[in-house]
């Protein structure tokens, strides 16, 4: 994904406020990994040295791809208990639906050319004091927001909260509030006469809520991939033209593209730091893996390696395209490839539904990841 690299000097640039929304898709995983110990884990600063200049930009700080490496083993894993957090929803909970194997919960994500911080929520709200994160997207940044409330909350377990189901989390003591805003397209669905209608070149419904946040991490292409009731409109607008359906990624292009000039019209990156999570993988499809009879039920380990047998999707590449456009730096949270290492991290048919979710992520599990390189990026 070739992005131009954010500036050192905006990575260390204040938020104003600090918003987090958050929405994710849990899956299982399989196959087989030989275990590593990852030694010095509890450092507090990204060190190293190369890097490689294929990096889609702003994702790549001081030389160091945060997002190139490999799962080891680590038996600090993992942050938090998910019986003693109180912000998880049932359907990423695994183990309180049975999930019998632990060892999904002991793994690390190591960088090639980096050790990454270890994540302190303590230390998290204190940087971020008075300040307001938010995460805007699917089910998918939903897991995120989620994961980030549990890692802090296992840092200050006495701290005084206010909950909303699915909506805010603020830490009362530090005024750190951590928002979800649900919008699985980002651009907005409206009522027309023929009903209800996808409009690519429309993006009013939540900008409001947006704007003056402190952190925003943006996240969309799920629902993009989803047919018939399921997708939630009948019809789409892309400009004066209005159609039945059009190709999925073409449409996902013209609406990310419309949230792309809202950043660069709309947000003052210099108080306003500005996130996109990448693509987050699925696995119902073994031949993606080499396992073409399996699905993520089932599935132990995370893959060896640093790379995925089947290649990034192809949303992933419309995602680096229109950052690569932006005027203003957005940093790509790129968990595209580490995230399809994780086959095994889904909740399959441990979310409480009765289905098997090879979306969705587990908690505690690979969400906690996301967030540890979001700390690593906002520390820097």
């Amino acid at each position: 994904m070739g992005y131009k690299l954010i500036s050192l000097l905006l990575l260390f640039l204040p938020l104003l406020t600090v918003t987090i929304l958050s929405g994710a898709e849990l899956a299982l995983a399989s196959g087989k990994t030989h275990l590593l110990n990852i030694p010095h884990r509890n450092t507090t600063a990204v060190s190293g040295h190369g890097g490689t200049s294929s990096l889609r930009g702003k994702k790549q700080t001081r030389g160091c791809n945060l997002f190139q490496g490999r799962w080891v083993f680590d038996a600090s894993y993992p942050f938090y208990d998910s019986s003693t957090c109180p912000f998880i929803d049932g359907e990423f909970d695994c183990l309180k639906f049975g999930r019998p194997d632990k060892q999904f919960l002991k793994y690390s994500w190591q960088p090639e050319a980096c050790t990454i911080p270890r994540f302190d929520g303590a230390a998290f709200l204190r940087k971020w004091r008075g300040k307001q994160v938010m995460f805007v997207g699917d089910s998918l940044s939903l897991n995120m927001w989620e994961s980030l409330a549990c890692m802090i909350h296992a840092s200050v377990p006495n701290a005084k909260t206010t909950f909303r189901k699915g909506s805010t989390i603020t830490f009362q003591e530090y005024g750190v509030t951590l928002h979800m805003y649900r919008t699985p397209y980002i651009v907005d669905i409206s009522k027309e006469r023929v009903g209800d209608v996808l409009n690519l070149g429309a993006i009013d419904g939540g900008a409001n809520q947006w704007k003056n946040m402190d952190v925003l991490i943006f996240n969309s292409w799920h629902w993009w991939t989803h047919k018939g009731n399921a997708q939630g409109w009948q019809y789409i607008r892309d400009g004066s033209s209005l159609v039945r359906d059009m190709n999925r990624l073409d449409a996902f292009y013209k609406g990310l593209s419309t949230w792309a000039r809202w950043v660069d019209q709309n947000v003052d990156t210099t108080k306003t730091r500005v996130f996109f999570q990448g693509i987050s993988p699925t696995h119902y499809e073994g031949r993606e893996w080499n396992e073409p009879r399996k699905t993520c039920n089932g599935q132990l380990q995370p893959l060896s390696g640093s790379s995925y047998p089947s290649g990034q999707p192809p949303a992933a590449t419309i995602v680096s395209k229109v950052l690569k456009s932006m005027k203003k730096p957005v940093y790509l949270l790129d968990i595209t490839t580490l995230s399809q290492l994780r086959k095994d991290a889904h909740p399959s048919t441990y979310g409480g539904d009765g289905g098997t979710d090879c979306s969705h992520w587990c908690l505690p599990g690979l969400p906690d990841t996301w967030n540890q390189l979001l700390y690593a990026a906002l520390s820097m």
